[in-house]
């Protein structure tokens, strides 16, 4: 990676608007993207990483009737957040309420609404049932514990030892997944529940043989969700090994009959915004406003120039950070890091 600088701003087309982002979103997911590994960006090289972004609206184009410019907007753009100006279509673009903080604003078009419609659009969770957040100190981790402790549901968390006191502050109860079998823990955890022990529902992006595991963790009628393949984007796994860990989640959900009611289903963030648009603008509307009220607070612990985009991903890549970094493109110091 590295930083370039080009001679002229661009222009918006039919149907676009032009971005100043003032905030840009970092993750696991722009390092997958990074690696050539992620399915649903295949675009030539050389390009412009960066998966969510927050800015105003700088310039239409005349056929755009909204947003309208000097419009704070979010997006979920999958690559080009890094970056101080951004070219987007504008029909997926957000409004952000006043006086919600940018950097705090970019964690909820990826992780957070992850996070949300996994927790709502699958199955209705009451207050009281327990979920499972496989690798819970993640971005996407801490949006699932966040919302659940919104909506008064139970969280176990899986994660490593430094990162314990991240789940702890949610309410959740962590797990060190080095320290031992998190399902039998799990099973511990749960011993006493009406019905069965094991959780309600499960998320894990760790993906390919790791299913088994999360699936196993379920209580009966629980559901599974997958929404990643980590082991195969850091070569842990190859592409043979995750396209058996999703053909297992059908198999579960095709005949969740036989698993005492237990299933499965895969969800994809940018599979749902293009066959549900509609749901993809209310949930985040939705979750705007919980962030206005004080409801959810997403973990950000930095906020670096553009410059620091590589170590950035070094440090996404080491894994642990318990948290977002977020990249500023007008931050005042651009001294490289």
């Amino acid at each position: 990676m590295e930083l370039a600088e080009e001679p002229t701003i661009p222009n918006p087309g039919t149907g676009e608007v032009r971005i100043k982002v003032l905030a840009a979103g970092t993750g696991f997911t722009d390092s997958f993207i990074r690696r050539g590994r992620y399915p649903d960006f295949k675009g030539p090289l050389p390009f412009t990483p960066g998966c969510e972004l927050v800015g105003v609206v700088e310039k239409t184009s005349s056929d755009v009737v909204s947003p309208r410019e000097g419009q704070i907007v979010a997006d979920l753009c999958v690559v080009g957040g890094y970056a101080q100006y951004a070219i987007r279509p504008a029909r997926f673009l957000v409004p952000v309420p006043d006086g919600v903080d940018a950097a705090e604003a970019v964690c909820i078009p990826l992780a957070y609404l992850t996070a949300f419609q996994m927790l709502t659009r699958y199955r209705h969770l009451f207050p009281g049932e327990t979920i499972l957040v496989i690798g819970a100190s993640g971005t996407v981790g801490t949006a699932l514990l966040d919302l659940s402790r919104h909506f008064g549901l139970k969280a176990i968390g899986t994660c490593s030892a430094a990162n314990l006191s991240t789940v702890d502050r949610f309410g959740a109860t962590a797990i060190d997944y080095r320290a031992g079998d998190f399902a039998a823990s799990v099973d511990k955890l749960t011993a006493g529940r009406v019905g069965g022990a094991g959780v309600d529902a499960a998320f894990d992006a760790i993906g390919g043989s790791h299913f088994d595991r999360s699936f196993a963790c379920l209580a009966p009628g629980g559901i599974l969700i997958g929404y990643g393949s980590q082991t195969m984007a850091i070569g842990r796994e190859n592409m043979i090994a995750a396209g058996l860990g999703l053909a297992r989640l059908k198999l579960w959900g095709a005949l969740s009959f036989l698993f005492r009611g237990r299933s499965a289903i895969w969800y994809s963030i940018t599979d749902r915004r293009l066959s549900h648009p509609e749901e993809f603008r209310a949930d985040m509307a939705a979750l705007f406003e919980l962030l206005r009220n004080g409801a959810i607070h997403p973990v950000v612990i930095d906020r670096e120039p553009l410059t620091a985009a590589k170590n950035v991903h070094a440090r996404i890549d080491a894994g642990g950070l318990g948290g977002k970094i977020v990249l500023l493109p007008w931050l005042a110091s651009q001294a490289a890091v």
